[in-house]
Order: C-alpha cells, then structure tokens, then sequence
C-alpha cells in the first residue's frame, strides 16, 4: 500500500472520529448510540472490564464508549510512570490513567483529530488534570522524545493504522529500556469476506482493519519487542455482534489484549 494509500486511509478514519467527537457519539462499529447518550457509553464501557467507578470518576463527555476493552487491567501502572495513551481519543483512558500514575507521573494521550483533542483539553481542564497533556500527532510518527515513556497503552485504535508495522516501531523507540504494551484491540480470527473488507464503515469501525495474531506477533518481533503476549477473548463476540447489527462480524474478529517489553 503506497503512502497516499495510507493518507487517505487516515483522512476516512480522522472523519469518522471528527463526526463521533463533534456528535458526542458513542460505540464502536458502524451502528452507534444515540449522540449525546452518556449512559449509554458508561453501560458499553462497563461491558468490557471498566467498573462503575471507573466511569464515574471521569469528566462528563470523555468517556465516549469507544474501547473493546480495558488496558488498565493489564498495564499494572505505577505512581510516577510516564504513560502514553495511543489514539486517546477524548480522554477518558488517559485520566483513568493519570489517577494511576498520580502526581508524581505523567499521562500524554496523542491523537489525529482535532476534534477529539478539543475534547480531551476541555475536559483536562475542567477535571484538573495537571498531569495530563494531549498532543496532535499520528499513531506512526509520535510527537514523543525517544526513550521517555514507561507504559504504552491503547484502546481498540492500532487495528484503525494502515500502517500497523510502523506504529510498533515508533512505539519501541519511544519507550524506555524495560518498557511495555499494554493495549486492548481487535485481532483477526477467520478470513473476512471481500465485501466486508472493501467497506469503509467497516474500517473506521474497527472491523476491516484488524490483522491476526500471527501478523500482529511477527510485526512486535521485527520491530524488537519480547515477551509478546496476545489473548483474544471469546466472550467478546456479544457486544462485537452489536457493532454492525445482523451482519455476523463477531465471527471474524475478537477483542484481545496486546502485551510485550522493550528490553533493557
């Protein structure tokens, strides 16, 4: 795929993200919530390993019910680490994380919509996030120094690149020696039909774009990582299905957690 290829990937997918953002839409997938519907994305979110007070202890607006998963879970995140929140949306992940890291640490969410990181400043700031910085930036060319970063952690956003390879090389450089993944995405578990991986709302959807575990286990290796660890979950295929009601994506695709280090 040329890189104009990728472009204009990354200008489908920045829309779609723009119109969720300025619409205060929630849910992954084609098929959405109600606009507006805070509820909503706190009972989608609770769905998928957030607890009830994770979705309350955010600002009202950052949690727009976008994830497959909770990368909280396996990122075991410490006081005083530096975390970077990959496709950080309107926040909500990054000041789930911030509480984590305290005042000590450091939270920089980076994503490629600005209307999103509106969202995410407002909402920083309304909720005293001082720990907390959103930067405008792609997934594969981070605004972030070399060897800065302690825990890397992303919701259902990778699958999303067209260039997935790239993302974890940028992801390596940017971590520090003995640095890690902790991610929640989608991985590939069958074939998807040709109709399904040539539509557009299936990509922005998190759907068509989403690579195996084999693919996505030599992409971390050739780009230095160890410990490579990718779990999907079989009980992800009941709120996958509501993603794109009646047309049976839930068997070709699985929430899974992406865990791996940097060496020292």
């Amino acid at each position: 795929m040329s890189i104009t290829e990728h472009d204009a990937i990354r200008q489908q997918v920045r829309d779609a993200y723009a119109a969720i953002a300025r619409n205060n839409g929630c849910g992954c997938g084609p098929s959405c919530c109600t606009p507006g519907e805070a509820t909503g994305a706190n009972i989608l979110s609770q769905g998928i390993g957030y607890s009830a007070e994770d979705t309350a202890n955010v600002p009202e607006g950052a949690n727009l019910g976008l994830g497959c998963g909770n990368p909280q879970a396996i990122a075991a995140l410490k006081p005083g680490e530096t975390v970077l929140d990959l496709g950080s949306g309107a926040g909500f992940d990054a000041f789930l994380a911030a509480r984590a890291v305290g005042e000590t640490g450091r939270v920089i969410g980076v994503d490629m919509t600005p209307d999103m990181l509106a969202k995410a400043r407002a909402h920083a700031v309304k909720g005293g996030y001082a720990n907390c910085e959103f930067r405008l930036g792609e997934i594969e060319h981070l605004p972030v120094a070399d060897a800065t970063v302690d825990v890397i952690i992303s919701n259902c956003v990778i699958n999303l690149s067209p260039d997935k390879a790239q993302v974890f090389r940028d992801c390596l450089r940017v971590l520090k020696p003995g640095g890690r993944l902790a991610i929640s995405d989608i991985v590939l578990s069958a074939e998807l039909p040709a109709d399904m991986h040539a539509e557009i709302a299936l990509y922005t959807g998190c759907v068509a774009g989403a690579a195996d575990v084999p693919a996505l286990t030599a992409m971390l290796k050739a780009a230095g990582f160890a410990d490579i660890r990718i779990a999907p979950k079989d009980a992800s295929a009941d709120y996958i299905s509501q993603w794109a009601p009646g047309r049976g994506v839930e068997h070709y695709i699985a929430a899974a957690s992406i865990e791996a280090i940097k060496l020292d």
